[in-house]
């Protein structure tokens, strides 16, 4: 098999994915092949700029002229769409460990796609909850101006009026912003008691550094970043991202097996720790690897109805099951960042403070408008 990883290598999301995805894709590739010697396995890359044609053009060639049999990563939802339909009808898949609109599974959803990792609707509802919960009800969002940002917009808003709590205001930006003073002036004037950012990348590490500037922090609100990882809050600083809210499926230092996983990715790129989106790839990558070899073949639509069978023991997300619209469900964690003091090393950031299970965290199965469903029904 050859499997395309096509990412951000250089660009607001390229720290978080880049050359640490290709990483992880290639481990993948390696211990799937040292329990399967006969089967061979092919890990490409390329950079889609963070524009939709040029993903999707990376996507047509790869299919049609280097037969690539499935497309992973993909962070950028406007990417992720525009490639979902581009391997619609194919016999290639798209492992989207990266793309986080929660359309790819609902109105957009396609037998050719799989969405592991997170996606909108599970950032915003399983922050929302908790926080909603916990008495912060009225919110502000800052948003990119793009499918990500209004899809955790929409998706936020859905949860925190769910909860008995109120939006009172959001505005979208754009995206490798540089000066964000007059967005977080219109948030720090609204009165909210939580601010969140429905960004991603290097848009949240600006925002985060830039409110702490402001001073916004000393007036005793909750910040939260819907889509952030570790490499962002490093980024980032402690002293400055201490005490904000974030939500994820992978923590390096979550129990033995993250901790194990995490010192072999570090082992390959220079100590770094890897994200959630590093350790998407890896978990999805080895997945459709497993379920290529129990089909038999290398026809993505064949491949994913075989991880729709039964429940999948991973080692980095725990169980998963891969529904009838191609979502990936687990257990996605609620982390509060730490503050300078109590860490110990420089990637002991987070600490958990809660936990919705896969069932709690992602969208109901028949909320999001995916014609599969309906077409099972049918059949």
């Amino acid at each position: 098999m050859k499997i395309g990883v096509l990412n951000d290598a250089s660009g607001p999301y390229s720290d978080n994915a880049g050359a640490g995805s290709v990483t992880s894709a290639k481990m993948a590739a390696e211990d799937f092949m040292r329990q399967h010697p006969d089967f061979k396995v092919e890990i490409i890359a390329a950079d889609h700029q963070n524009k939709a044609d040029v993903g999707a053009g990376i996507a047509r060639r790869w299919i049609d002229q280097e037969k690539v049999d499935a497309i992973a990563d993909v962070p950028n939802s406007a990417v992720g769409l525009a490639v979902n339909e581009v391997v619609r009808g194919t016999k290639a898949g798209l492992i989207a460990s990266s793309a986080a609109s929660s359309d790819l599974t609902g109105k957009y959803c396609s037998p050719n796609t799989i969405q592991w990792t997170f996606d909108s609707w599970a950032a915003s509802h399983t922050i929302g909850d908790y926080l909603v919960h916990h008495g912060s009800k009225k919110w502000y969002f800052i948003a990119t101006d793009n499918a990500l940002g209004k899809s955790m917009i929409r998706d936020g808003t859905s949860v925190i009026k769910s909860g008995g709590g109120t939006v009172v205001g959001s505005v979208n930006v754009p995206i490798d912003n540089a000066d964000y003073a007059s967005f977080i002036l219109q948030a720090d004037g609204s009165g909210a008691d939580v601010i969140a950012f429905a960004t991603a990348g290097g848009d949240t590490i600006n925002l985060v550094k830039q409110s702490s500037e402001f001073g916004l922090k000393q007036n005793g609100r909750t910040f939260a970043a819907l889509l952030t990882t570790t490499n962002d809050v490093e980024s980032s600083g402690l002293s400055v991202a201490q005490g904000l809210i974030i939500t994820q499926p992978f923590y390096w230092d979550l129990n033995d097996a993250s901790r194990t996983w995490s010192a072999r990715f570090g082992e390959q790129r220079q100590g770094h720790s890897p994200t959630a989106f590093h350790a998407g790839v890896y978990s999805s990558v080895r997945a459709y690897l497993n379920a290529a070899l129990a089909a038999g073949t290398n026809d993505a639509q064949a491949i994913i109805r075989e991880m729709k069978q039964k429940p999948i023991d991973d080692d980095l997300f725990g169980p998963v099951v891969v529904r009838p619209d191609g979502r990936a469900i687990h257990n996605m964690y609620i982390f509060r960042v730490k503050s300078p003091a109590a860490s110990k090393s420089k990637w002991d950031v987070l600490e958990q403070v809660g936990l919705l299970t896969g069932s709690e965290a992602f969208r109901p199965l028949d909320e999001g408008g995916c014609s599969l469903l309906q077409q099972a029904k049918n059949n």
